[in-house]
Protein backbone atom coordinates (compact mmCIF):
# COMPACT_ATOMS: atom_id res chain seq x y z
CA UNK A 1 0.00 0.00 0.00
CA UNK A 2 1.52 3.34 -1.01
CA UNK A 3 0.54 6.87 -0.05
CA UNK A 4 -2.25 7.01 -2.64
CA UNK A 5 -4.02 3.97 -1.18
CA UNK A 6 -3.48 5.26 2.34
CA UNK A 7 -5.00 8.63 1.42
CA UNK A 8 -8.21 7.13 0.03
CA UNK A 9 -8.49 4.85 3.04
CA UNK A 10 -8.06 7.76 5.44
CA UNK A 11 -10.17 10.31 3.54
CA UNK A 12 -12.74 8.65 1.27
CA UNK A 13 -14.28 11.81 -0.18
CA UNK A 14 -13.86 15.47 -1.20
CA UNK A 15 -10.20 15.07 -2.10
CA UNK A 16 -8.42 17.83 -3.97
CA UNK A 17 -5.51 17.04 -6.27
CA UNK A 18 -3.59 19.85 -7.91
CA UNK A 19 -1.61 19.61 -11.15
CA UNK A 20 1.28 21.94 -11.83
CA UNK A 21 4.16 21.98 -14.28
CA UNK A 22 7.67 21.31 -12.99
CA UNK A 23 9.98 24.29 -13.45
CA UNK A 24 7.13 26.80 -13.79
CA UNK A 25 6.94 29.73 -13.39
CA UNK A 26 10.61 29.53 -12.37
CA UNK A 27 13.00 26.63 -12.84
CA UNK A 28 13.50 26.14 -9.10
CA UNK A 29 9.82 26.57 -8.15
CA UNK A 30 8.96 22.84 -8.24
CA UNK A 31 9.57 21.96 -4.58
CA UNK A 32 8.42 25.34 -3.15
CA UNK A 33 5.09 25.05 -5.04
CA UNK A 34 4.62 21.44 -3.86
CA UNK A 35 5.33 22.43 -0.28
CA UNK A 36 2.98 25.44 -0.41
CA UNK A 37 0.17 23.30 -1.87
CA UNK A 38 0.50 20.75 0.93
CA UNK A 39 0.52 23.46 3.59
CA UNK A 40 -2.55 25.09 2.00
CA UNK A 41 -4.57 21.86 2.24
CA UNK A 42 -4.22 20.00 -1.08
CA UNK A 43 -4.57 16.23 -0.61
CA UNK A 44 -2.49 15.06 -3.57
CA UNK A 45 -0.15 16.54 -6.19
CA UNK A 46 0.42 15.84 -9.86
CA UNK A 47 3.69 17.25 -11.15
CA UNK A 48 3.79 17.55 -14.92
CA UNK A 49 7.09 17.07 -16.68
CA UNK A 50 7.03 19.28 -19.78
CA UNK A 51 7.06 17.98 -23.34
CA UNK A 52 7.18 19.92 -26.58
CA UNK A 53 4.15 18.16 -28.14
CA UNK A 54 1.51 17.71 -25.40
CA UNK A 55 -1.47 16.11 -27.16
CA UNK A 56 -4.22 16.54 -24.56
CA UNK A 57 -3.10 19.82 -23.03
CA UNK A 58 -4.90 23.08 -23.68
CA UNK A 59 -3.12 26.40 -24.28
CA UNK A 60 -2.60 27.21 -20.57
CA UNK A 61 -0.68 24.03 -19.74
CA UNK A 62 1.04 24.06 -23.15
CA UNK A 63 2.34 27.55 -22.37
CA UNK A 64 3.60 26.47 -18.94
CA UNK A 65 5.45 23.56 -20.58
CA UNK A 66 7.05 25.88 -23.13
CA UNK A 67 8.21 28.25 -20.38
CA UNK A 68 9.52 25.37 -18.24
CA UNK A 69 11.50 23.93 -21.16
CA UNK A 70 12.97 27.37 -21.90
CA UNK A 71 13.84 27.63 -18.20
CA UNK A 72 15.91 24.46 -18.60
CA UNK A 73 13.57 21.82 -17.17
CA UNK A 74 14.25 18.21 -18.13
CA UNK A 75 13.64 14.85 -16.50
CA UNK A 76 17.21 14.79 -15.18
CA UNK A 77 16.76 18.25 -13.69
CA UNK A 78 13.37 17.28 -12.25
CA UNK A 79 14.72 14.18 -10.52
CA UNK A 80 17.58 16.21 -9.08
CA UNK A 81 14.97 18.57 -7.59
CA UNK A 82 12.77 15.72 -6.35
CA UNK A 83 15.60 14.22 -4.29
CA UNK A 84 14.54 16.62 -1.53
CA UNK A 85 10.79 16.14 -2.09
CA UNK A 86 10.17 13.92 0.91
CA UNK A 87 12.02 16.27 3.21
CA UNK A 88 9.13 18.71 2.71
CA UNK A 89 6.08 16.87 1.36
CA UNK A 90 4.18 13.99 2.99
CA UNK A 91 1.10 13.77 0.74
CA UNK A 92 0.91 11.55 -2.38
CA UNK A 93 2.78 12.86 -5.42
CA UNK A 94 2.39 11.62 -8.98
CA UNK A 95 4.30 12.51 -12.12
CA UNK A 96 2.29 13.22 -15.26
CA UNK A 97 3.58 13.47 -18.80
CA UNK A 98 4.08 11.82 -22.14
CA UNK A 99 6.04 8.74 -23.14
CA UNK A 100 8.59 10.31 -25.49
CA UNK A 101 10.82 11.84 -22.77
CA UNK A 102 10.30 8.74 -20.59
CA UNK A 103 11.55 6.44 -23.36
CA UNK A 104 14.53 8.76 -23.95
CA UNK A 105 15.34 8.52 -20.23
CA UNK A 106 14.65 4.76 -20.24
CA UNK A 107 11.50 3.29 -18.69
CA UNK A 108 13.39 1.17 -16.15
CA UNK A 109 15.63 4.10 -15.14
CA UNK A 110 12.57 6.36 -14.97
CA UNK A 111 10.69 4.05 -12.59
CA UNK A 112 13.80 3.58 -10.46
CA UNK A 113 14.31 7.37 -10.24
CA UNK A 114 10.65 7.82 -9.26
CA UNK A 115 11.01 5.27 -6.46
CA UNK A 116 14.23 6.89 -5.21
CA UNK A 117 12.46 10.26 -4.94
CA UNK A 118 9.32 8.92 -3.25
CA UNK A 119 6.94 9.30 -6.19
CA UNK A 120 3.75 7.28 -5.69
CA UNK A 121 2.24 7.02 -9.15
CA UNK A 122 2.40 7.90 -12.83
CA UNK A 123 -0.09 9.34 -15.30
CA UNK A 124 1.10 8.66 -18.84
CA UNK A 125 -1.89 9.38 -21.10
CA UNK A 126 -0.29 7.90 -24.23
CA UNK A 127 0.72 4.60 -22.61
CA UNK A 128 -1.60 1.98 -24.17
CA UNK A 129 -3.38 -0.30 -21.72
CA UNK A 130 -2.20 -3.49 -23.47
CA UNK A 131 1.40 -2.28 -23.53
CA UNK A 132 1.27 -1.48 -19.82
CA UNK A 133 -0.18 -4.90 -19.01
CA UNK A 134 2.26 -6.93 -21.12
CA UNK A 135 5.47 -4.91 -20.73
CA UNK A 136 5.46 -2.58 -17.74
CA UNK A 137 3.03 -3.73 -15.05
CA UNK A 138 5.62 -5.81 -13.18
CA UNK A 139 8.17 -2.99 -13.42
CA UNK A 140 5.69 -0.52 -11.88
CA UNK A 141 4.86 -2.98 -9.10
CA UNK A 142 8.53 -3.56 -8.28
CA UNK A 143 8.92 0.17 -7.70
CA UNK A 144 5.58 0.54 -5.84
CA UNK A 145 4.22 2.90 -8.50
CA UNK A 146 0.52 3.13 -9.28
CA UNK A 147 -0.28 3.60 -12.97
CA UNK A 148 -3.28 5.88 -13.41
CA UNK A 149 -5.45 5.34 -16.47
CA UNK A 150 -7.77 7.94 -17.98
CA UNK A 151 -11.38 7.38 -19.00
CA UNK A 152 -13.55 9.74 -21.06
CA UNK A 153 -17.27 10.05 -21.85
CA UNK A 154 -16.54 7.95 -24.96
CA UNK A 155 -14.95 5.06 -23.03
CA UNK A 156 -16.96 1.88 -23.33
CA UNK A 157 -18.02 0.06 -20.18
CA UNK A 158 -15.87 -2.96 -21.10
CA UNK A 159 -12.76 -0.74 -21.28
CA UNK A 160 -13.57 1.03 -18.00
CA UNK A 161 -13.96 -2.31 -16.20
CA UNK A 162 -10.67 -3.58 -17.67
CA UNK A 163 -8.96 -0.38 -16.49
CA UNK A 164 -10.47 -0.95 -13.05
CA UNK A 165 -8.96 -4.44 -12.95
CA UNK A 166 -5.51 -3.17 -13.95
CA UNK A 167 -5.51 -0.13 -11.66
CA UNK A 168 -4.19 0.24 -8.15
CA UNK A 169 -4.66 3.80 -6.96
CA UNK A 170 -7.50 5.63 -8.66
CA UNK A 171 -9.11 6.15 -12.05
CA UNK A 172 -8.80 9.58 -13.65
CA UNK A 173 -12.14 10.43 -15.28
CA UNK A 174 -12.01 13.28 -17.77
CA UNK A 175 -15.18 15.36 -17.66
CA UNK A 176 -14.98 15.75 -21.45
CA UNK A 177 -12.93 14.59 -24.41
CA UNK A 178 -11.61 18.09 -25.14
CA UNK A 179 -8.22 19.45 -24.14
CA UNK A 180 -7.50 20.78 -20.67
CA UNK A 181 -8.54 24.24 -19.55
CA UNK A 182 -12.08 24.33 -20.99
CA UNK A 183 -15.12 25.06 -18.85
CA UNK A 184 -16.86 21.91 -17.64
CA UNK A 185 -20.04 21.19 -19.55
CA UNK A 186 -23.08 21.53 -17.31
CA UNK A 187 -25.20 19.38 -19.56
CA UNK A 188 -27.49 16.46 -18.85
CA UNK A 189 -25.11 14.32 -20.91
CA UNK A 190 -22.18 15.13 -18.59
CA UNK A 191 -24.27 14.35 -15.52
CA UNK A 192 -25.37 11.04 -17.04
CA UNK A 193 -21.72 10.17 -17.66
CA UNK A 194 -20.83 10.93 -14.03
CA UNK A 195 -23.86 8.93 -12.85
CA UNK A 196 -22.84 6.00 -15.04
CA UNK A 197 -19.35 5.93 -13.52
CA UNK A 198 -20.83 6.22 -10.04
CA UNK A 199 -23.27 3.37 -10.65
CA UNK A 200 -20.57 0.98 -11.91
CA UNK A 201 -19.34 0.35 -8.32
CA UNK A 202 -15.73 0.35 -9.46
CA UNK A 203 -13.07 -1.16 -7.22
CA UNK A 204 -10.85 1.92 -7.51
CA UNK A 205 -11.72 5.45 -6.38
CA UNK A 206 -12.65 8.01 -9.04
CA UNK A 207 -11.06 11.42 -9.47
CA UNK A 208 -12.62 13.80 -12.00
CA UNK A 209 -10.60 16.39 -13.88
CA UNK A 210 -10.78 18.78 -16.86
CA UNK A 211 -12.91 21.89 -16.28
CA UNK A 212 -12.79 21.93 -12.47
CA UNK A 213 -11.72 25.48 -11.68
CA UNK A 214 -13.62 26.87 -8.68
CA UNK A 215 -15.53 25.93 -5.56
CA UNK A 216 -18.81 25.38 -7.45
CA UNK A 217 -17.35 22.96 -10.00
CA UNK A 218 -15.37 21.21 -7.23
CA UNK A 219 -18.53 20.66 -5.17
CA UNK A 220 -20.40 19.34 -8.20
CA UNK A 221 -17.69 16.84 -9.08
CA UNK A 222 -17.18 15.49 -5.56
CA UNK A 223 -20.88 14.66 -5.35
CA UNK A 224 -20.17 11.99 -8.01
CA UNK A 225 -16.56 11.01 -7.29
CA UNK A 226 -14.02 10.71 -4.50
CA UNK A 227 -12.33 13.93 -5.51
CA UNK A 228 -11.39 16.45 -8.17
CA UNK A 229 -8.24 17.41 -10.06
CA UNK A 230 -7.50 21.06 -10.84
CA UNK A 231 -4.77 22.01 -13.30
CA UNK A 232 -5.28 24.88 -15.72
CA UNK A 233 -6.93 27.17 -13.17
CA UNK A 234 -3.93 26.78 -10.86
CA UNK A 235 -1.45 27.33 -13.71
CA UNK A 236 -3.32 30.55 -14.60
CA UNK A 237 -2.93 31.68 -11.01
CA UNK A 238 0.84 31.05 -11.09
CA UNK A 239 1.08 32.91 -14.39
CA UNK A 240 -0.83 35.90 -13.07
CA UNK A 241 0.30 36.16 -9.44
CA UNK A 242 3.43 34.05 -9.11
CA UNK A 243 4.26 31.14 -6.81
CA UNK A 244 4.14 32.93 -3.45
CA UNK A 245 2.79 30.71 -0.62
CA UNK A 246 0.08 33.22 0.36
CA UNK A 247 -1.22 33.28 -3.23
CA UNK A 248 -1.35 29.47 -3.32
CA UNK A 249 -3.00 29.29 0.10
CA UNK A 250 -5.70 31.76 -0.94
CA UNK A 251 -6.45 29.75 -4.08
CA UNK A 252 -6.76 26.41 -2.25
CA UNK A 253 -8.96 27.94 0.45
CA UNK A 254 -11.22 29.44 -2.26
CA UNK A 255 -11.81 25.89 -3.58
CA UNK A 256 -12.16 24.02 -0.31
CA UNK A 257 -13.88 26.64 1.82
CA UNK A 258 -14.54 25.07 5.20
CA UNK A 259 -14.24 21.46 3.95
Amino acid sequence: MNRINELFKKKPGKLLSIYFTAGYPGLEDTIPVARALQEAGADMLEIGFPFSDPLADGPVIQHSSEVALKNGMSLRKLFSQLKELREHVRIPVLLMGYLNPVFQYGMENFCASCAECGIDGLILPDLPMTEFETQYQDLFRRHNLSNIFLVTPESREERIRRIDQLSDGFIYALSSSSTTGKQMDSTLQTEKYFEKLQSMNLRNPLMIGFGVNDRESFQKVVSYAHGAIIGSAFIRLLDKEGARPEVIRRFIHSILGSN
